[in-house]
């Protein structure tokens, strides 16, 4: 399940800035999308993945997706580094 993957992953990034800021430095992956995350926010991030030929995997909740990260809000999305 993706979201033990993200728990068990060494170095996450959380957020949608700092997800784009690694993408187009090539740190990045694997991207995690939360399905519930509102796709204005996201859309910009799955793009520059898209376009950087990186995974993208979808979650079900933000909520979860941020509990994975060790966090007490929810996450839209999720950057694992390589």
């Amino acid at each position: 399940m993706s979201y033990d993957k993200v728990s068990q992953a060494k170095h996450v990034i959380v957020g949608t800035k700092q997800a784009v800021k690694a993408l187009k430095s090539g740190d990045v992956g694997e991207l995690i999308v939360a399905e519930d995350a509102d796709p204005h926010i996201t859309g910009k991030v799955i793009q520059s993945a898209i376009e950087m030929n990186v995974p993208i995997t979808r979650v079900d909740s933000m909520k979860k997706l941020g509990k994975a990260c060790g966090i007490d809000v929810g996450a839209a999305i999720v950057a694992i580094t390589d």
